[in-house]
């Protein structure tokens, strides 16, 4: 039998240390002495077979409480809501959670889009609900407390546990590389960044997605968890429209794979999934539910995106508008011109799904479609790097550039909270251009990572999680699987046509 891991099945495969397979952690550890030896601990032992109870997934579960800790103790001083002096911008704690239970009438007991419109996503708004009506009423009940502390610490807890859910997701799929979880549980950007929205919820729904496709097999209960996994995705995007996105790779290597029909039971499944918790709130209270739609289409560019570096240049370059500044002003051209960019990078994806040497893996195609939807979208909040966290790890668990990326979100994180500070006292903080290039660090180590895991593609020996297991660890049913007839026979036709090589003198 194969030590690939199947459901129900243990994985037996050995544990991988990073201190022997990466090259960045292996130089690190020069300093405490080198790599992880021989004699330290049975290098040969089966993933979850350690014996000892600081196991390498115990200590990654602690180590992302001890970040959710951190971030915790990092927004405190906006936790009571009294924002005297632009405390929320120079101690760098805001958070949407708390000024948005206020701004969304919460605290005065309304009901989401049915009382008021709500700028996201109908789950989210769920959400927002679910918790915050419950602490109106207990503020109703004892005048004393701090509604809006409450709310956000409720939120912080709620919003903790599915950080550390996704560990453990990330955990269950890579048995024999657990410390590949460490890249998530002591991101940076997950210590500064957990809970300034409400993106952990659709990050969570997301990964419990990807989890149930890794469990699909042929058959009956592989359909089941086909279904399972497209519902989950479907509540991500129902949460925050990104985890949708997820279903175009699964597509694509499912139609690599001859494995469509399970891919399109997910995809039918999301839809439902979506029209199940959108149509309640968008027939009676359309106008409430569309406001989502109608900013999003409304918006013009945002700061620290890619059309705002334009932007930028377009005012170095010449005092007259520039084509950004253009697009700015012509705002219908300006999304379709980023729906365009995002729908070729999708295509490009696709194509090299399909022509690439070996089918890829889920977690690199993930990665680069929600990647490409970032980097041309004309909004890329400081938040939104929790979307890429997990699929980053998933598609390519290398420790050097993903901290390069980390240090780069850390200066915009400071870069945009002083930019926040300069635009509340008409006091800049700093130039203009020292966040301009921050955002275009942000950038640059996106792209460079998108690089990164297409070289991998094309050349699958170089690729981590593939020195470790044999295929596909999150491909489910596409695990092991060969391609499709048509692909075969496409490619034993081009191998007919190449020139024949010369016999040995």
């Amino acid at each position: 039998m194969s030590t690939q891991s199947t459901a129900g099945i243990e994985d037996t495969g050995t544990v991988d240390h990073p201190s022997r397979s990466d090259g960045f952690v292996r130089g690190v550890s020069e300093v405490i002495g080198g790599p992880l030896g021989d004699h330290a601990v049975a290098l040969d032992r089966p993933a979850g077979r350690e014996g000892r109870f600081w196991t390498a997934a115990r200590i990654v579960l602690a180590l992302v409480c001890l970040t959710l800790a951190l971030h915790w103790v990092q927004k405190s001083p906006c936790q009571d809501g009294a924002w005297q002096n632009n405390v929320q911008y120079t101690r760098l704690c805001y958070t949407d959670v708390l000024a948005l239970y206020y701004a969304e009438g919460l605290n005065e007991g309304k009901v989401p889009y049915v009382d008021h419109p709500v700028e996201y996503p109908v789950l989210t708004g769920y959400f927002m609900g679910a918790l915050g009506l419950p602490v109106h009423a207990l503020g109703a009940d004892h005048p004393g407390i701090n509604q809006g502390q409450w709310f956000y610490n409720l939120n912080a807890l709620v919003l903790g546990a599915l950080a550390v859910a996704t560990v453990g997701v990330i955990l269950a799929l890579r048995r024999r590389r657990p410390w590949d979880a460490a890249l998530f549980a002591l991101a940076p950007a997950l210590a500064l960044t957990a809970t300034v929205n409400w993106d952990l919820l659709a990050v969570g729904l997301a990964a419990f997605g990807l989890y149930a496709w890794s469990r699909t097999r042929p058959g009956q209960q592989g359909v089941l968890m086909a279904v399972l996994a497209g519902a989950l995705i479907g509540l991500g995007g129902a949460a925050k429209m990104w985890p949708l996105f997820l279903l175009g790779p699964i597509l694509v290597l499912a139609f690599r794979a001859g494995r469509a029909l399970t891919a399109l039971l997910s995809v039918a499944a999301a839809a439902v999934a979506v029209l199940a918790v959108n149509l309640p709130m968008a027939i009676p209270y359309w106008d409430n539910w569309n406001r989502f739609f109608e900013l999003n289409t409304t918006r013009p560019i945002d700061w620290g995106t890619l059309w705002y570096i334009g932007r930028y240049l377009d005012g170095k370059v010449s005092p007259q508008a520039g084509p950004f500044d253009w697009l700015n002003a012509h705002i219908p051209t300006l999304n379709w011109v980023s729906y365009a960019l995002f729908g070729l990078a999708c295509l490009g994806v696709a194509a090299l799904a399909l022509l690439a040497p070996r089918r890829p893996r889920l977690g690199q195609l993930a990665f680069l479609v929600v990647a490409a939807f970032l980097i041309f979208s004309k909004v890329w909040s400081q938040q939104f790097v929790l979307w890429l966290l997990p699929l980053a790890v998933l598609a390519r668990p290398r420790w050097g550039a993903f901290l390069a990326w980390q240090l780069a979100e850390v200066c915009y994180f400071a870069a945009f909270y002083g930019e926040l500070l300069g635009a509340a006292t008409s006091r800049p903080v700093f130039p203009e251009g020292v966040f301009v290039l921050a955002a275009s660090l942000r950038l640059v180590t996106v792209a460079v990572l998108c690089g990164l895991v297409i070289r991998d593609i094309l050349h699958p020996e170089r690729d981590a999680v593939r020195a470790t297991y044999a295929d596909d660890p999150d491909g489910g049913v596409l695990d092991g699987a060969p391609d499709a007839p048509w692909l075969a026979r496409r490619r034993d036709r081009e191998a007919s046509h190449l020139p024949a090589e010369p016999a040995p003198a």
